[in-house]
């Protein structure tokens, strides 16, 4: 059976399942293989009935002497079987499987593991997993057994069947690593790790397997990024920009503050770039409200200077028309057409009259409509794209080739632990924004207990009433689940506390349903100070300014990793007014309860973050998977070292990459079907 076959050509039965199976990444037979455990019950203690303890989980083998279906009142049914070993008999009980009575018949040699209860003075097993034994083989009892990532219809029964059935074919599995770096590091070869990540005989063998495929997916991405880097440095430019260091300073004295070192450091960084023979390819990584803007602005400048049209992407339309107010008036006075474009009614309709009236910029500031044909630059030079994680590899690759060898800038306000910076971003050149303007206050923080949520509310309506302060109150949803209505969401509790809690306030709502012309009415009159609390989704979490607002207030904080907490936290605290931001939590999860104490001393992102990936792991940090970005499947950002060993060999391989031809068509692959790390 070829592993490269759609699940979809397989079978009738696979066929049926296809959609299903997408949802685990599993398109072809050969993702099955891949498809690797999170853990594994331990069904390896096999015991005769006789020996058997109350309490432990254990496995046992024997012959069904009988099995029937009882009918209860509250259980529906109910079915009870009886085995026998050489040693004695065990009663079994399993609720509401009718079907067992077919599936499993007398005088079977069956497999049950499962924990032993007592249950008047007899020893009885409830619900154990089970198996006909056939050549006295098992996979689903009697040994380490994998349990899977699920879907709604595919069990880690049903995935256990089939991958046993395909392991089979793991010689298929072409090995890429070479002999020396598999033997340097101690690694299994590909074919013996994907065996044991999925049947181990012990503990051991199972993390020598992970081990093997986590080095394989930090090594892909690593050596991926030095072919992009090394294909992006093939660009030469004949005619480097100048710096126009006069010019700039000029620029940076009109500004109202003073620029921070560490933005001092990273214009100085830019402009190097940009003045050298290679395209700049260089990511800004800087804390909410560090300045990084103001950076992006100075270097659109340059680019104008040197007779260059720059392009802003952001990826909400309410960011990209805060950065157009902000951006313009920066470089207005410098004479500087800046031009928004979004794909709202209003600005479309700008937007078609522009394209029609052929209406002049040097700067387009935008959402994702800027990667659209429509928008024509007759001379682009430098693409900065924020919040870059949120686009995918083809959105930015269309805008560069926009202009001819463009200077690309990108930036995150999501805190990244620099270790896990250099793989997911290792073909980019790294400036650090690690210090906030002077005048800034830390917001105070704090996890407020439920029984002191009334004065919590009284508190706000006095600093309201007092010090004329701003409230955001941000809720996990937009409207109550059926499977999850205790969880706050933002439409009810902005009805209950415009009516019962602050009736004499005025309550602004905010999510990401609303239109954009309507999320802009409410940002503006809440910027204007006519709403004193604005109720939201997490929508607010990236890019909103306004400098009165005050107090954050978090709803269920739980469902929010340590980083998008401290995102969110970035929204108070923008100007020289003391801010405070009050955490709420329904969890009594001792654990739970200490992270989010993390907040109330901990302000740096970066550890904050590294303090997530530790406890919570990648996926909660950056979220679901993004069209274009690397998926981890074993490996795990959190380990610092195996990230760091897979950077110095690819980079000692990478000279050489010619001389393996199938490392070198793995790496392609990867490049080629555009799933990055960044």
């Amino acid at each position: 059976m070829d592993l490269q076959t759609p699940v979809g050509e397989v079978s009738r039965a696979y066929k049926m399942f296809r959609g299903r199976l997408e949802k685990l990444g599993i398109v072809k037979l050969e993702d099955f293989l891949f498809h690797v455990p999170f853990r594994y019950d331990d069904y390896s203690l096999v015991s005769k009935i006789a020996q058997l303890q109350a309490g432990e989980t254990v496995t046992v083998k024997g012959t069904v002497e009988e099995i029937s279906n009882l009918y209860t009142r509250r259980w529906k049914t109910l079915q009870r079987a009886t085995v026998r070993d050489e040693t004695g008999t065990i009663d079994i009980l399993w609720f509401n499987q009718p079907f067992l009575t077919k599936a499993i018949k007398k005088g079977d040699l069956i497999s049950l593991s499962g924990k032993v209860d007592l249950d008047k003075h007899k020893l009885i097993m409830i619900a154990p997993d089970y198996e006909i034994v056939f050549n006295n083989q098992t996979i689903h009892t009697g040994r380490l057994v994998p349990v899977y990532s699920e879907t709604r219809g595919i069990s880690s029964k049903w995935l256990r069947r089939q991958i046993f059935k395909l392991l089979e074919e793991k010689n298929q599995l072409k090995e890429f690593l070479p002999n020396e770096l598999l033997q340097k590091n101690e690694l299994m070869n590909l074919s013996d790790a994907i065996e044991k990540i999925h049947f181990p005989n012990n503990l051991a063998e199972a993390e020598k397997a992970r081990e093997r495929l986590a080095f394989d997916e930090l090594f892909e991405i690593q050596l991926a990024s030095l072919i992009r880097k090394k294909a992006w440095e093939k660009n030469t430019i004949k005619n480097p920009w100048q710096e126009f260091t006069g010019k700039t300073e000029e620029l940076i004295k009109t500004l109202p503050f003073e620029l921070t070192n560490a933005q001092k450091r990273s214009v100085n960084e830019i402009l190097n770039d940009l003045s050298s023979q290679k395209p700049m390819n260089r990511l800004l990584e800087g804390e909410v409200g560090s300045g990084k803007t103001v950076v992006g602005a100075i270097a659109m400048y340059v680019a104008f200077l040197n007779g260059f049209q720059s392009a802003f992407m952001a990826p909400t339309e309410i960011l990209a028309q805060q950065h157009y107010v902000t951006i313009s008036k920066l470089l207005f006075p410098f004479g500087i057409r800046v031009q928004l474009f979004t794909s709202s009614t209003k600005a479309k309709k700008n937007h078609e009259s522009r394209i029609m009236n052929q209406e002049p910029f040097d700067v387009a500031i935008g959402t994702h409509s800027l990667v659209y044909k429509k928008v024509q630059f007759k001379k682009l030079g430098l693409v900065i794209i924020d919040e870059q994680q949120r686009f995918g590899v083809e959105q930015r690759t269309i805008i560069k080739e926009k202009g001819r060898n463009v200077h690309l800038l990108t930036m995150t306000a999501t805190p990244i632990p620099r270790t896990v910076a250099l793989a997911m971003y290792g073909d980019l050149d790294l400036s650090l924004l690690d210090e906030m303007p002077v005048g800034r206050k830390l917001v105070k923080t704090w996890l407020v207990p439920p029984e002191k949520r009334s004065g919590a509310y009284t508190w706000i309506e006095k600093q309201i009433a007092e010090n004329a302060d701003q409230v955001f109150i941000v809720c996990p949803f937009i409207e109550e689940s059926e499977t999850m209505l205790t969880v706050k969401a933002a439409t009810k509790e902005f009805e209950r506390l415009k009516k019962e809690v602050f009736p004499n306030l005025k309550l602004g709502l905010l999510h990401g349903k609303m239109k954009a012309a309507e999320k802009e009415i409410i940002l503006k009159t809440f910027r204007d100070q006519k709403i004193d609390i604005l109720v939201s989704t997490p929508v607010v979490e990236v890019g909103i300014d306004i400098p009165n607002a005050t107090i954050m207030l978090i709803e269920e904080a739980d469902r929010f990793g340590l980083a998008q907490l401290h995102q969110l936290r970035g929204r108070v605290g923008r100007s020289d007014k003391q801010s405070y931001c009050l955490l709420f939590t329904s969890s009594k999860n001792e654990a739970t309860v200490e992270r989010l104490k993390a907040l109330e001393t901990i302000y740096s992102g970066a550890q904050l973050a590294e303090l997530d990936l530790k406890l919570r792991g990648p996926g909660q940090i950056y979220g679901t998977s993004q069209h274009g970005r690397q998926v981890l499947k074993v490996a795990s950002f959190s380990d610092f070292a195996l990230i760091d060993k897979t950077k110095k060999e690819a980079e000692k391989i990478f000279p050489e990459l010619e001389k393996y031809p199938q490392l070198l068509e793995k790496t392609r692959e990867i490049n080629l079907s555009h799933v990055s790390p960044d």
